[in-house]
C-alpha cells in the first residue's frame, strides 16, 4: 500500500507507439507534397504546350540537377566521377535530340562512353577506374539520355515526318502537335500512377512490394497505381478528345488501355529503381531541393522510364498503322 503522505508520482507520457509514429511519419510529407505540386504543375503544363526552347532549358534543367545528385550518390559510395564531363554530355544529349536526330544521338552516346574511357587514362588512381567510368557513363544514360526523349516526344510529329513523309503522317491522323497530347498522357499517366500508389499503399498497404529495396512499397499500393494510372489515361483522352481533338484522334481506345498499362508499369520500375540506389547509398533521398519529394531525382525517376517507353511504343504503334 502507498504512503499517503509520498508526493503522488508526476504521470508521463508514454512514448508513441511503433504504428502511430509510422502514422505520422507517413502523413508529415504530404503538405510539402502538395505545395511542390501547385508550383510544378502549372510550369509543367506551360512548358508542355509552348515547346521548343522551353522545352529544351527545363529539360537540361532537370537533366543537370538529376545527374548532380546521382553523383553525389555515387560519390557517397567511394567513386569518383568525371562531373563535370557527365554534365556536359547529358546536356548536350539534350540539345541533340532537340537539332537532331535519334541516329545522332546515339552517335554522341558512343563518343561519351569513348571520352569517359580516354578521360580515365590521366588519372592517377587506377584502382578507381572501374567505378568512375561505370559511374560517369550511367549517370548520363541514367538521366540525360532516357529524359532527354522528351524532345522526340514532344516533336513526334517530326519523328513520324522524318520516317515516314508528311503525306503518310497525315494519312495516319498525326498532327504537327500531336506531341502536346502525348507529354500531357504520359504525365497524367504516371503522376495518377503515383497518387494511386501513395494513397492506396497508405489506405490498404499490407504485403510488401519490394521489401529489400523500399519497405514502404506494398503490391496493393502497385495495384492502385496501375488503377490510377489508367483512370489518368481515360480522363486525358477524353478531355483531349473533347477539347482538341486534333491532337488525340489518331489514338485509339485500344491502345489507350495498352500505354496506360505500360507506362503505369514503367512508372512503378522506375521508382523501384531510384530506391534501389539510394538503398546501395543509404540515403533517405537524393537531395532535398523539392518540399516533400525530396531531389529533382525523387521527382522525376519514374519519367526516366515512362518517357522512353512512351516515345518508342508510339513508334512502333505508328509503324502498325503505317503498314
Amino acid at each position: 500500500m502507498s504512503d499517503p503522505k509520498q508526493p503522488a508520482q508526476p504521470v508521463r507520457p508514454q512514448p508513441a507507439t511503433q504504428t502511430a509514429r509510422k502514422k505520422r511519419q507517413s502523413n508529415s510529407d504530404l503538405p510539402g507534397r502538395l505545395v511542390t505540386a501547385a508550383i510544378l504543375v502549372p510550369i509543367a503544363c506551360y512548358v508542355v504546350v509552348e515547346g521548343g526552347l522551353w522545352l529544351l532549358a527545363v529539360v537540361v534543367a532537370l537533366v543537370l540537377l538529376g545527374q548532380r545528385e546521382f553523383y553525389r550518390l555515387i560519390e557517397g559510395k567511394g567513386a569518383h566521377p568525371q562531373f563535370g564531363f557527365g554534365l556536359s554530355a547529358g546536356a548536350a544529349l539534350c540539345l541533340v535530340q532537340y537539332l537532331g536526330t535519334d541516329y545522332q544521338a546515339n552517335l554522341l552516346m558512343t563518343a561519351t562512353l569513348l571520352v569517359v574511357l580516354v578521360g580515365q587514362l590521366g588519372k592517377a588512381a587506377i584502382t578507381e577506374a572501374l567505378a568512375s567510368v561505370s559511374g560517369t557513363f550511367f549517370g548520363v544514360f541514367y538521366v540525360g539520355w532516357l529524359l532527354s526523349h522528351a524532345m522526340p516526344l514532344r516533336d513526334f510529329y517530326g519523328a513520324v515526318t522524318s520516317r515516314y513523309g508528311e503525306a503518310m503522317a497525315a494519312l495516319v491522323g498525326v498532327s504537327p502537335d500531336c506531341g502536346i497530347f502525348l507529354v500531357f498522357f504520359t504525365l497524367f499517366v504516371v503522376v495518377w500512377c503515383d497518387a494511386g500508389a501513395y494513397f492506396g499503399g497508405r489506405a490498404y498497404g499490407r504485403r510488401k512490394l519490394a521489401p529489400a529495396i523500399s519497405p514502404g512499397k506494398s503490391v496493393e499500393g502497385a495495384v492502385f497505381g496501375v488503377i490510377g494510372g489508367v483512370l489518368g489515361a481515360i480522363v486525358c483522352k477524353a478531355g483531349f478528345d473533347l477539347f482538341w481533338p486534333g491532337l488525340s484522334a489518331f489514338l485509339s481506345w485500344y491502345a489507350v488501355g495498352v500505354l496506360a498499362l505500360l507506362l503505369s508499369a514503367a512508372g512503378i520500375v522506375g521508382d523501384l529503381i531510384e530506391s534501389l540506389l539510394k538503398r546501395d547509398a543509404e540515403v533517405k533521398d537524393a537531395g532535398h531541393l523539392l518540399p516533400g519529394t525530396g531531389g529533382v531525382l525523387d521527382r522525376i525517376d519514374s519519367f526516366l522510364l515512362a518517357i522512353p517507353v512512351m516515345y518508342y511504343a508510339m513508334l512502333f504503334y505508328t509503324f502498325l498503322k503505317v503498314s
